[in-house]
Protein backbone atom coordinates (compact mmCIF):
# COMPACT_ATOMS: atom_id res chain seq x y z
CA UNK A 1 0.00 0.00 0.00
CA UNK A 2 2.85 2.34 0.91
CA UNK A 3 4.55 1.59 -2.40
CA UNK A 4 1.41 2.50 -4.30
CA UNK A 5 1.10 5.84 -2.47
CA UNK A 6 4.80 6.64 -3.03
CA UNK A 7 4.54 5.73 -6.70
CA UNK A 8 1.42 7.88 -7.11
CA UNK A 9 3.19 10.80 -5.38
CA UNK A 10 6.27 10.50 -7.57
CA UNK A 11 4.17 10.56 -10.71
CA UNK A 12 1.68 13.31 -9.73
CA UNK A 13 3.34 15.51 -7.13
CA UNK A 14 3.67 18.44 -9.54
CA UNK A 15 -0.06 18.28 -10.38
CA UNK A 16 -0.92 17.95 -6.70
CA UNK A 17 1.16 21.02 -5.86
CA UNK A 18 -0.45 22.95 -8.71
CA UNK A 19 -4.00 22.02 -7.67
CA UNK A 20 -3.24 22.73 -4.01
CA UNK A 21 -1.80 26.11 -4.94
CA UNK A 22 -4.90 26.92 -6.99
CA UNK A 23 -7.22 25.84 -4.16
CA UNK A 24 -5.33 27.97 -1.65
CA UNK A 25 -5.33 30.95 -4.06
CA UNK A 26 -9.06 30.48 -4.70
CA UNK A 27 -9.73 30.34 -0.97
CA UNK A 28 -7.76 33.57 -0.50
CA UNK A 29 -9.69 35.25 -3.35
CA UNK A 30 -12.98 34.11 -1.80
CA UNK A 31 -12.01 35.49 1.62
CA UNK A 32 -10.80 38.80 0.12
CA UNK A 33 -13.98 39.25 -1.96
CA UNK A 34 -16.13 38.42 1.06
CA UNK A 35 -14.27 40.93 3.24
CA UNK A 36 -14.48 43.62 0.54
CA UNK A 37 -18.21 42.95 0.11
CA UNK A 38 -18.83 43.16 3.87
CA UNK A 39 -16.72 46.30 4.13
CA UNK A 40 -18.58 48.04 1.31
CA UNK A 41 -21.95 47.06 2.76
CA UNK A 42 -20.87 48.39 6.16
CA UNK A 43 -19.79 51.68 4.58
CA UNK A 44 -23.13 51.99 2.78
CA UNK A 45 -25.05 51.40 6.01
CA UNK A 46 -22.92 53.96 7.86
CA UNK A 47 -23.62 56.46 5.09
CA UNK A 48 -27.29 56.34 6.13
CA UNK A 49 -26.32 57.79 9.50
CA UNK A 50 -23.54 60.11 8.34
CA UNK A 51 -23.68 63.68 7.12
CA UNK A 52 -24.34 62.34 3.63
CA UNK A 53 -27.85 61.36 4.82
CA UNK A 54 -28.07 58.48 2.35
CA UNK A 55 -31.58 57.09 2.35
CA UNK A 56 -32.06 53.49 3.55
CA UNK A 57 -34.01 52.64 0.39
CA UNK A 58 -31.01 53.77 -1.65
CA UNK A 59 -28.61 51.81 0.57
CA UNK A 60 -30.71 48.66 0.08
CA UNK A 61 -30.28 48.88 -3.70
CA UNK A 62 -26.55 49.61 -3.43
CA UNK A 63 -26.09 46.64 -1.09
CA UNK A 64 -27.76 44.36 -3.63
CA UNK A 65 -25.47 45.68 -6.39
CA UNK A 66 -22.33 45.22 -4.25
CA UNK A 67 -23.36 41.73 -3.13
CA UNK A 68 -24.00 40.32 -6.60
CA UNK A 69 -21.20 42.31 -8.25
CA UNK A 70 -18.56 40.96 -5.86
CA UNK A 71 -19.96 37.42 -6.29
CA UNK A 72 -19.50 37.67 -10.08
CA UNK A 73 -15.96 39.05 -9.73
CA UNK A 74 -15.07 36.27 -7.28
CA UNK A 75 -16.35 33.49 -9.57
CA UNK A 76 -14.55 34.86 -12.66
CA UNK A 77 -11.28 35.28 -10.74
CA UNK A 78 -11.41 31.70 -9.37
CA UNK A 79 -12.12 30.31 -12.83
CA UNK A 80 -9.08 32.19 -14.18
CA UNK A 81 -6.94 30.72 -11.39
CA UNK A 82 -7.86 27.21 -12.58
CA UNK A 83 -7.10 28.35 -16.15
CA UNK A 84 -10.65 27.85 -17.33
CA UNK A 85 -11.37 29.85 -20.49
CA UNK A 86 -13.78 32.45 -19.18
CA UNK A 87 -14.11 34.15 -22.57
CA UNK A 88 -16.15 31.31 -24.04
CA UNK A 89 -17.94 30.87 -20.74
CA UNK A 90 -18.93 34.55 -20.72
CA UNK A 91 -20.16 34.22 -24.31
CA UNK A 92 -22.31 31.25 -23.29
CA UNK A 93 -23.57 33.11 -20.25
CA UNK A 94 -24.32 36.13 -22.42
CA UNK A 95 -26.43 34.04 -24.80
CA UNK A 96 -28.14 32.40 -21.85
CA UNK A 97 -28.65 35.82 -20.32
CA UNK A 98 -30.49 37.01 -23.43
CA UNK A 99 -32.79 34.00 -23.31
CA UNK A 100 -33.36 34.40 -19.58
CA UNK A 101 -33.92 38.13 -20.08
CA UNK A 102 -36.67 37.50 -22.60
CA UNK A 103 -38.28 34.99 -20.27
CA UNK A 104 -37.96 37.28 -17.25
CA UNK A 105 -38.64 40.61 -18.96
CA UNK A 106 -41.17 41.61 -16.29
CA UNK A 107 -38.65 40.92 -13.52
CA UNK A 108 -35.95 42.86 -15.36
CA UNK A 109 -38.48 45.63 -15.89
CA UNK A 110 -38.90 45.82 -12.12
CA UNK A 111 -35.13 46.11 -11.70
CA UNK A 112 -34.89 48.86 -14.33
CA UNK A 113 -37.83 50.69 -12.74
CA UNK A 114 -36.23 50.40 -9.30
CA UNK A 115 -32.97 51.89 -10.57
CA UNK A 116 -34.80 54.76 -12.31
CA UNK A 117 -36.86 55.50 -9.19
CA UNK A 118 -33.66 55.40 -7.15
CA UNK A 119 -31.91 57.99 -9.33
CA UNK A 120 -34.98 60.21 -9.67
CA UNK A 121 -35.62 60.11 -5.92
CA UNK A 122 -39.41 60.14 -6.34
CA UNK A 123 -39.80 58.74 -2.83
CA UNK A 124 -37.65 57.75 0.11
CA UNK A 125 -37.91 55.64 3.25
CA UNK A 126 -40.70 56.69 5.67
CA UNK A 127 -42.42 58.92 3.09
CA UNK A 128 -46.17 58.51 2.51
CA UNK A 129 -46.97 57.94 -1.17
CA UNK A 130 -49.99 57.09 -3.31
CA UNK A 131 -50.04 55.42 -6.73
CA UNK A 132 -52.99 53.88 -8.49
CA UNK A 133 -55.39 52.61 -5.82
CA UNK A 134 -52.64 52.01 -3.23
CA UNK A 135 -51.14 54.27 -0.59
CA UNK A 136 -48.88 53.83 2.41
CA UNK A 137 -45.59 54.63 4.11
CA UNK A 138 -42.44 53.38 2.35
CA UNK A 139 -40.72 50.79 4.55
CA UNK A 140 -38.34 49.17 2.09
CA UNK A 141 -37.18 49.64 -1.48
CA UNK A 142 -35.13 46.99 -3.28
CA UNK A 143 -34.34 46.07 -6.87
CA UNK A 144 -37.63 44.26 -7.39
CA UNK A 145 -40.30 45.66 -5.09
CA UNK A 146 -41.26 48.52 -2.82
CA UNK A 147 -42.78 47.59 0.54
CA UNK A 148 -45.46 49.87 2.00
CA UNK A 149 -47.33 49.93 5.29
CA UNK A 150 -50.86 51.34 5.12
CA UNK A 151 -52.32 53.56 7.89
CA UNK A 152 -54.35 50.56 9.12
CA UNK A 153 -51.23 48.38 9.36
CA UNK A 154 -51.50 46.35 6.14
CA UNK A 155 -48.39 45.10 4.33
CA UNK A 156 -48.18 45.94 0.62
CA UNK A 157 -45.41 44.67 -1.66
CA UNK A 158 -45.64 46.50 -5.00
CA UNK A 159 -43.51 45.68 -8.09
CA UNK A 160 -41.37 48.68 -8.99
CA UNK A 161 -42.70 48.70 -12.55
CA UNK A 162 -46.26 49.24 -11.27
CA UNK A 163 -45.09 52.37 -9.42
CA UNK A 164 -42.99 53.73 -12.27
CA UNK A 165 -45.83 53.23 -14.76
CA UNK A 166 -48.42 55.29 -12.85
CA UNK A 167 -48.63 58.89 -11.57
CA UNK A 168 -47.27 59.08 -8.03
CA UNK A 169 -48.29 61.45 -5.22
CA UNK A 170 -45.82 62.08 -2.41
CA UNK A 171 -47.58 63.54 0.64
CA UNK A 172 -44.42 63.91 2.74
CA UNK A 173 -41.79 65.43 0.45
CA UNK A 174 -42.73 69.12 0.79
CA UNK A 175 -42.93 69.01 4.58
CA UNK A 176 -46.32 70.75 4.77
CA UNK A 177 -49.86 70.24 3.48
CA UNK A 178 -52.94 72.36 2.97
CA UNK A 179 -56.13 71.22 4.62
CA UNK A 180 -59.69 72.23 3.79
CA UNK A 181 -62.21 72.48 6.64
CA UNK A 182 -65.70 72.66 5.06
CA UNK A 183 -68.72 74.37 6.64
CA UNK A 184 -72.28 74.17 5.32
CA UNK A 185 -74.82 76.91 6.12
CA UNK A 186 -78.30 77.74 4.87
CA UNK A 187 -79.12 80.73 2.66
CA UNK A 188 -80.90 82.43 5.56
CA UNK A 189 -77.76 82.44 7.72
CA UNK A 190 -75.39 85.41 7.82
CA UNK A 191 -72.18 84.71 5.94
CA UNK A 192 -70.38 87.52 7.80
CA UNK A 193 -71.19 86.00 11.20
CA UNK A 194 -69.96 82.60 10.11
CA UNK A 195 -66.79 84.24 8.77
CA UNK A 196 -66.20 85.72 12.25
CA UNK A 197 -66.58 82.27 13.82
CA UNK A 198 -64.14 80.73 11.36
CA UNK A 199 -61.68 83.56 11.94
CA UNK A 200 -61.75 82.73 15.67
CA UNK A 201 -61.01 79.12 14.77
CA UNK A 202 -57.94 80.24 12.81
CA UNK A 203 -56.74 82.55 15.58
CA UNK A 204 -57.07 79.83 18.21
CA UNK A 205 -55.09 77.18 16.32
CA UNK A 206 -51.36 77.77 16.83
CA UNK A 207 -50.32 74.92 14.53
CA UNK A 208 -51.65 76.65 11.43
CA UNK A 209 -48.70 78.04 9.47
CA UNK A 210 -48.51 81.80 9.03
CA UNK A 211 -47.13 81.42 5.52
CA UNK A 212 -49.03 80.69 3.39
CA UNK A 213 -51.71 82.53 5.34
CA UNK A 214 -55.01 80.74 6.14
CA UNK A 215 -58.02 81.69 4.00
CA UNK A 216 -61.78 81.71 4.54
CA UNK A 217 -63.74 81.43 1.30
CA UNK A 218 -67.25 80.88 -0.02
CA UNK A 219 -66.54 77.70 -1.93
CA UNK A 220 -69.82 77.11 -3.75
CA UNK A 221 -73.54 77.91 -3.85
CA UNK A 222 -75.62 74.74 -3.84
CA UNK A 223 -79.37 74.19 -4.28
CA UNK A 224 -80.19 74.21 -0.57
CA UNK A 225 -77.05 75.44 1.18
CA UNK A 226 -73.88 77.51 0.95
CA UNK A 227 -70.47 75.83 1.25
CA UNK A 228 -67.82 77.77 3.15
CA UNK A 229 -64.29 76.57 3.73
CA UNK A 230 -61.15 77.26 5.75
CA UNK A 231 -57.97 76.65 3.78
CA UNK A 232 -54.93 76.45 6.02
CA UNK A 233 -51.46 74.93 5.94
CA UNK A 234 -49.86 72.73 8.60
CA UNK A 235 -46.70 70.68 8.98
CA UNK A 236 -47.05 67.03 7.99
CA UNK A 237 -46.68 65.74 11.54
CA UNK A 238 -49.50 68.05 12.74
CA UNK A 239 -51.88 67.66 9.81
CA UNK A 240 -54.33 65.01 10.99
CA UNK A 241 -54.39 66.08 14.65
CA UNK A 242 -55.25 69.63 13.62
CA UNK A 243 -57.81 68.48 11.05
CA UNK A 244 -59.76 66.22 13.42
CA UNK A 245 -59.60 68.71 16.31
CA UNK A 246 -60.77 71.68 14.28
CA UNK A 247 -63.59 69.82 12.54
CA UNK A 248 -64.97 69.07 16.00
CA UNK A 249 -64.43 72.67 17.16
CA UNK A 250 -66.12 74.14 14.07
CA UNK A 251 -69.24 72.02 14.56
CA UNK A 252 -69.47 73.02 18.23
CA UNK A 253 -68.91 76.73 17.56
CA UNK A 254 -71.45 76.77 14.72
CA UNK A 255 -74.07 75.14 16.94
CA UNK A 256 -73.27 77.44 19.91
CA UNK A 257 -73.83 80.46 17.65
CA UNK A 258 -77.34 79.22 16.80
CA UNK A 259 -76.65 77.99 13.28
CA UNK A 260 -77.81 74.59 12.10
CA UNK A 261 -76.29 72.45 9.43
CA UNK A 262 -78.87 72.41 6.59
CA UNK A 263 -79.97 69.19 4.95
CA UNK A 264 -80.74 68.86 1.26
CA UNK A 265 -84.27 70.02 0.45
CA UNK A 266 -86.48 69.62 -2.57
CA UNK A 267 -89.70 71.52 -3.27
CA UNK A 268 -92.53 69.45 -4.76
CA UNK A 269 -95.33 71.35 -6.54
CA UNK A 270 -98.63 69.53 -7.20
CA UNK A 271 -100.53 70.87 -10.20
CA UNK A 272 -104.23 70.40 -9.45
CA UNK A 273 -105.42 71.57 -12.89
CA UNK A 274 -103.34 68.96 -14.63
CA UNK A 275 -104.74 66.24 -12.43
CA UNK A 276 -108.34 67.39 -13.10
CA UNK A 277 -107.74 67.37 -16.85
CA UNK A 278 -106.28 63.86 -16.70
CA UNK A 279 -109.34 62.66 -14.72
CA UNK A 280 -111.71 64.14 -17.33
CA UNK A 281 -109.90 62.36 -20.16
CA UNK A 282 -110.11 59.02 -18.35
CA UNK A 283 -113.84 59.53 -17.71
Amino acid sequence: MADIIVDFWNKNYSSIFSISKNIIASFIVFIVCMLISKGLKRLIRKACESRLHLDTAVSSILIYVVKYGMAIICIITILNIFKINTTSLLAILGAAGIAIGLALKDTLGNIASGIILFFLGSYRHDEFIEFGSYSGTVKEMNLFTTVLETPDGLYISAPNSSIWGTPLRNFTRNGKRRMELPVRISYSDSVDKVFDILKNVIDSEKKFLKEPAPQIIVQSLQDSHVNLCIRAWANNQDYWDVYWTQMRNIKKMIEDAGFQVPFPKRDVHILQETRAAESAVVA
